[in-house]
Parts: C-alpha cells; structure tokens; sequence
C-alpha cells in the first residue's frame, strides 16, 4: 500500500520556454522546414543569442497558492526550479545527466526511474530549443497531420527526443504558435496548454500556460511574472544545477546515541509502530517508499492545520489530500523535526487492515537512518550511516530510486526488469499490468484464478494468480514465488516502466537492511527463507466490519468459499465456534491459510438470515 507516484507540483513552469511559433499558412511540409520558418517569425537570430533563462511565476493548484522560480541553461536544458506552494517548499533539477528532487523536508533524492529518465530527456530537449537546434539533441520528428478541435485547426507533430519518449506538439495552425503538448508517462497523459504569448528581447514566449491529467479539480495554472533572457553567464549558473548536498540536521536520536532498537508488529505483512505528533500518540504503518501522512481524523485530534487539495495516486487510484506542518514526530528514541505530513483519508484502511491507522511514516526516516528489519523479531535498528556495518553472510544488491521507493535490476523466470520493493504492500510479487501485458504472462503461466489481491490508496486492486519458477532480485534468488498478475486498468500497477512490486510478503523471509545513504539493500537468511509462499486457501478476501463480524468482499469463482455458497457482502459471524469478538482480522486470515484439506465452519449472516456453512480448504496457486 505504499504512497506511490505523488509528485511535488515542481512541473508548473517545465515548457515555459517551448515554442513561440509564427503565423504562418498551413500546407504540407517538411517538419524541419516547417520548424526553421518558425524559429524566423519567432525571433530569428535573437535567439542564436539566448544562452540563460531566470523566470519568476504564480502557481495554483489544489487550493494552494504559491509561486516558482527557474533557471535555466539553453544550451544543454540543463534546469533548477523551486516552488514554495502553501505549506510545501522543494526544487527540482536535471544536471545534464540526472534528474534530482528535493522534497517538502528537504531531502534531496535521485530519481533513476525509466519514467524520470524519460522524462528529463524530454525536458531538456524542450528547454534547450532543440526543434530549432537539432545539434544539442538529436530526436526523430514527424508530422501527424491536422486536428480539429473546437472550431480551431492544429497542425501536430510527433517529436520523439533521443533517450527520450513521444510527445505530442500541437501548433494552431492560423497563428503556428504552440497550443499544447501531450505526453504519456507512465501511467498518465499528460497535457500543458500555453497562452498569452509576449515579446521579451526579441523572442516570443507563452506567459501562461495549464497543466492537466484529465482531472480538471487538480490542474495546475501558472502565470509568468518575469523573464529575464541571459541573466547570467552559463559556467556561474553550473552549481545550481547539481543535485543539492546537504547534511541532515532534522532528526536526532535520544542521548546521541548513533543506534537504537524498536519493536514493530507484523499484521497482515505490513510492519506498524507507534509513534508521537506534537507529543501525542498515534499508530502509524511504516512504508518504506510512503511520504509522511496522517488521515483527517487524527489532524483533528493532533489540532493540526490542513491546507488545500492535491492529487496522490496509489495502487487503487487517487485521493484528495491536503498538507500539514508538523514540529516533531518521534518514534521509538529517534525524533524527526519540521516535517510536512499529507493529509490522507486512507479510506478503508482500518477495515482491510483490521487495526487503527492515523497514517505513515517511511521515506523520511528510511532516508535518514540506515534501518535494519528484523522480521522474525520484529524489531528495527535504526543507525546512522556513518556508523552502519555490513554483517556477516548476507547479499547486498544495489538499487535504484523510482522518486522515493527503491527499485533492483531483477529477473523474473529469465525476463529481465526493475522490481520495486515495497515494504508498504503485503503480497508477494505484483506484477505490472503492461509488463505481463507484453510478455503474455497470463498465458504464460495459466494464470486463470481472479482475486482481489491488495487494497491502498484509492481501493481495491484484481489480479490473476500464478505460481512462478524464480525470482531474481540482483544476486538474490527466490524460488516458487506466488505472482499476482494485475489485471486491474488503474492504478499505480498500471506503470510502464516497472516489472512488478515486492512486498511483505517476500521480505519477511529474510531480516533485511535498507541503507538509502549508499543505495543498498542487504538480505540475511532466516530460518524462513526457504519456506515456500502461500496464498490465501479459502478463495475470500475478508474485511474488519464495524462491529465483530468479518465481511466478506470478494469471492473467488470456483473456490472453497463459492462451493460453500458465501456470497459477497455477507458477513462471518464466527470461525470453529470461535465468536469474531474474540478474533482479530489477522487470526481469522490465519485460519484461512490453514492447511489443505482442513475445515473451517463459519457461521455466516446473509440476506435469509444466518446460516453455517463448511470451508474445505485448498491450494488455489
């Protein structure tokens, strides 16, 4: 269930410097042709001399109001912004080779993702004019045609940037001024329109312009205050390009201690602490990609301010969420200062979990302290990376970040791919609707039970279940992994760029360190880590209801569950005599995986009243 794809609004000026094309008649061109004249009615050789760009904007979004500043190396694309948007503040940047982050707590990050790669490219060659200067970066363009939209005729080129991805141009086709571009990343189509196009020393440039994913309540408008053309030399603006470096110094642990040991609890693979906002208690699930969040209810215990609405996706969707500006969160002996926590309704949650949740602590910390979880004693370690040692007999593979979750260079039966780990989701494997998708997995492996296989932000995820040969994760191997093929068409397991996502499942075999400092992640063997994985034996997917009964969500066609006659909606009163009063959500999903051939009688309340009924337990996988 980890807080996937939640991007800082750091996008609001990112092709404010695409296109400032001219009137022009429309006839069948070359595109280059088309470009060059474009580049004469748009400024000519004004722009042979534009070398830097500084722009000050206006954002709004969400209900927040701020603003952002850019600079900019025409050149190469290289580019800094920072935005501060009510409460939250950040930058982002692109150095000529990575794409680097700073989050609302100030924590730089790199994000090496296909989606971020992808994408820096393709900001870079619109950054640095390079329609008009194929020299800087070499891309395929071609001419899609005409399109009509709204009594207006656009004139659509398809521009593929090399290392880059498609995107679309759409110039009005009486003025050849840029309209809009579109792009598909990598589980969204996203659109910027411009407007409001100046004249600034001899070079025309859009003043206005909109973001969109399709969601009209969460566009991004922006509107140029100022641009300023060669502000600064290019060799003087090198240094603000370069991924932030800068020493943590929000967070400490009790009596300058470099280690310290909590307890955590395991229910249903998701490891929970219990933590202090503003000194009082809260329950929080510890996610290792999730961002800082608290659910409404516990804002308004804490007496927290929330501030505007922004998207977050998950693997369900997408919620509403707000911001939040917390003094001190402390948890076990380590404390975490002037922290911005997302204001998350987390809807169901409680339910599916069977526990109370006021929300997520994960990334902030995870990228602070090098944290060691032990499964089977379910504790943490918690150390500072100047003093971490590698133990003994264990496998180190190295990782990558997709924004803030980690992600390995793994294989999958011989199919190579990048695999997510995901302390924040309880299966074993996902895999990715797109990559089984293109590789016919479902075929592949016979993949014909359907189940609801997980729940996040956003609600329920549908997948085929499948058992497959081996699982490699860099060095590390894993056999007979039960796979979830996900079969559902939204959601953050629709990314392009990931193979699948490895969660409670898989970890708790192993006692597993997570040192985001040097990009690590270091496995030792338990005494579980050769123990094969097993899926859910009754073919139900039972949720907490509000009172002591367990209600049932989803049944799987042809399982023990169906063959018993339960029915979704209703509700388990009692496992083996065993009333739900005296069961956690957790017990009564224990006693569903018991082993094949065993029976469990329930006691069930339908529509006809209530009835018993007999559960012949079996391998579904």
């Amino acid at each position: 269930m980890g807080m996937k794809n939640l991007r800082a609004p750091l996008h609001a000026i990112t092709l404010l410097t695409l296109l400032f094309l001219p009137a022009a008649a429309v006839r069948a061109e070359d595109p280059q042709a088309l470009l060059a004249r474009a580049k004469e009615a748009a400024g000519g050789s004004a722009w042979d001399r534009v070398q830097t760009l500084h722009l000050k904007v206006r954002l709004a979004t969400g209900g927040l109001a701020g603003t952002s500043e850019s600079w900019e190396d025409v050149l190469t694309g290289r580019y800094v912004d920072t935005f501060a948007l009510g409460p939250a503040t950040g930058a982002e940047g692109y150095d000529g080779t990575v794409n680097w982050q700073v989050d609302p707590s100030g924590t730089a990050t790199v994000s090496d993702s296909g989606d971020s790669r992808e994408g820096s490219v393709d900001e870079a060659y619109r950054r640095s004019v390079s329609y008009w200067y194929p020299s800087r970066h070499k891309a395929a363009i071609t001419d899609s045609g005409e399109q009509k939209e709204g009594g207006r005729t656009f004139r659509v080129l398809r521009i593929t940037p090399e290392g880059g991805r498609p995107f679309d141009l759409w110039l009005d086709a009486a003025t050849l001024l840029a309209d809009r571009t579109v792009e598909r990343r990598s589980n969204e189509l996203h659109t910027t329109r411009f407007s409001d196009y100046r004249t600034v020393e001899g070079i025309k440039l859009p003043f206005a312009s909109l973001e969109t994913n399709g969601d009209v309540k969460y566009d991004l408008t922006v509107a140029v205050e100022s641009i300023e053309v060669n502000p600064a030399s290019r060799e003087s603006l090198a240094a603000r390009f370069a991924r932030p470096e800068r020493k943590a110094d929000d967070f400490a642990i009790a009596g300058g201690a470099v280690s310290t040991v909590m307890p955590f609890r395991l229910v249903n693979n998701h490891l929970y602490i219990e933590a202090a906002v503003e000194g009082k208690p809260v329950h929080l699930m510890f996610d290792s990609g999730g961002l800082n969040a608290l659910t409404p209810a516990a804002v308004a215990r804490l007496g927290l301010k929330t501030e505007g609405a922004i998207q977050m996706k998950g693997v369900g969707g997408s919620e509403d969420v707000g911001l939040s500006r917390v003094k001190e969160v402390r948890t076990g002996d380590v404390s975490l200062m002037d922290q911005m926590f997302f204001v998350l309704p987390l809807r169901g949650i409680d339910e599916v979990e069977g526990v109370t949740i006021d929300g997520l602590l994960g990334f902030e910390l995870f990228k602070r302290l090098v944290v060691r979880v032990d499964y089977a004693a379910q504790t943490l370690t918690l150390t500072r990376p100047e003093a971490y040692k590698d133990p003994a007999a264990a496998t180190v593979v190295p990782f990558t970040f997709d924004e803030r979750t980690p992600q390995v260079e793994g294989k999958l039966d011989g199919l190579p791919g990048k695999f997510a780990i995901d302390t924040g989701s309880r299966t074993f494997l996902t895999i990715n609707r797109p990559f089984a998708e293109e590789h016919g997995l479902r075929a592949h492996y016979g993949a014909k039970v359907e189940a609801m296989s997980g729940w996040g932000v956003g609600g329920g995820v549908r997948s085929v279940l499948a058992r497959a040969g081996v699982l490699e994760l860099g060095s590390l191997k894993v056999t007979s992994p039960v796979i979830d093929i996900v079969v559902s068409e939204k959601g953050s397991f629709n990314n392009l760029y990931q193979a699948g996502n490895v969660g409670g499942g898989l970890l708790k075999r192993f006692t597993v360190t997570f040192d985001y400092s040097r990009q690590r992640l270091i496995f030792e063997p338990t005494a579980n880590s050769g123990v094969a994985d097993v899926w859910d034996r009754s073919g139900l997917w039972i949720n907490r209801g509000s009172g002591n009964e367990f209600v049932v969500m989803d049944v799987v066609a042809g399982g023990p569950g169906a063959e018993a006659g339960l029915r979704a909606g209703e509700a388990i009163l009692s496992f083996d005599g065993k009333n739900g009063h005296d069961l956690t959500l957790a017990d009564a999903r224990r006693l569903l995986l018991g082993a094949p051939g065993t029976r469990v009688k329930v006691r069930v309340h339908g529509p006809g009243g209530e009835r018993d009924a007999v559960l012949l337990l079996r391998d579904l996988v």
